[in-house]
């Protein structure tokens, strides 16, 4: 819902900047023809100010993606993995699954110390579910949704949180002990910095993810109904929002 989020973001702030070339030539010719007739033309400061965030949108999607584009490479060049794994040999706990064709897993040789034999079961087991289920594209989906509009960054953040939600219960799963998850989850946000990931802690939320881990198992069918309901949710809202800024747009219009 988020990329159709920013997708119509994109798509609304192009047709208000497009009646900035009414006036052009070539436009012009546009006028009375019965399908190409152009949008009729808006006040110039809406057009302008709807270009001005439609570029200001394109810079930060290029900002984001040349940031995350960069990260892959530089990981990608830590070393050439064996068996779809890398060991580089540095203090700082890191666990992260780099996308690619094929990709692997890249870990440090301060998290295996960290970690347990049975805590680098759930280690894996949580990496090899990103790769998996592709996690890295629907997380820069929801990035670039979040970078062209601004007010979808709290559903960039839910993204990051539910894919490593998924990898989690994914790991629990096969090591068939949701205390130990817990356990390494804990274990790792106790040893992690940062700029240093590891089994995707980032700050309070790994006591969220925690929690989630204290409680019984999500039934399949309980989930996907959830699931559904959500996306119902999440649709039905950003479809009145669009509704809304259409109003009030045409109000400011007329």
């Amino acid at each position: 819902m988020a990329a159709v989020a920013g997708f119509a973001t994109v798509w609304s702030l192009g047709l208000l900047a497009l009646t900035l070339l009414d006036d052009v030539p070539p436009l012009r010719t546009l006028d009375n023809h019965p399908v190409l007739e152009p949008p009729e033309p808006v006040p110039g400061p809406i057009a302008l100010v709807a270009a001005l965030l439609l570029l200001g949108g394109a810079a930060r999607l290029a900002v984001d993606l040349h940031r995350r584009l960069g990260t892959v490479r530089r990981l990608r060049a830590v070393g050439r993995p064996r068996a779809g794994l890398v060991v580089a040999d540095l203090p700082a706990p890191m666990a992260v699954a780099v996308p690619g064709r094929p990709g692997h897993l890249l870990v440090t040789t301060g998290i295996l110390r960290l970690l347990g034999p049975r805590e680098r079961r759930v280690l894996f087991a949580h990496e090899r579910a990103h790769l998996r289920h592709r996690h890295s594209a629907l997380v820069m989906v929801a990035a670039a949704a979040a970078a062209v509009n601004p007010l979808l960054a709290p559903a960039r953040e839910a993204v990051g949180y539910l894919v490593e939600r998924w990898a989690d219960e994914d790991a629990a799963a096969e090591v068939g002990d949701r205390d130990l998850t817990a356990q390494a989850v804990a274990r790792a946000a106790l040893g992690t910095v940062p700029t240093w990931p590891a089994l995707g802690i980032d700050g309070g939320v790994a006591v969220r993810r925690v929690r989630a881990l204290a409680e019984p198992a999500p039934s399949p069918r309980r989930g996907r109904l959830a699931g559904l309901v959500v996306l119902a949710v999440a649709f039905t809202a950003t479809m009145a929002v669009a509704t809304i800024a259409f109003v009030g747009l045409a109000r400011a219009w007329l």
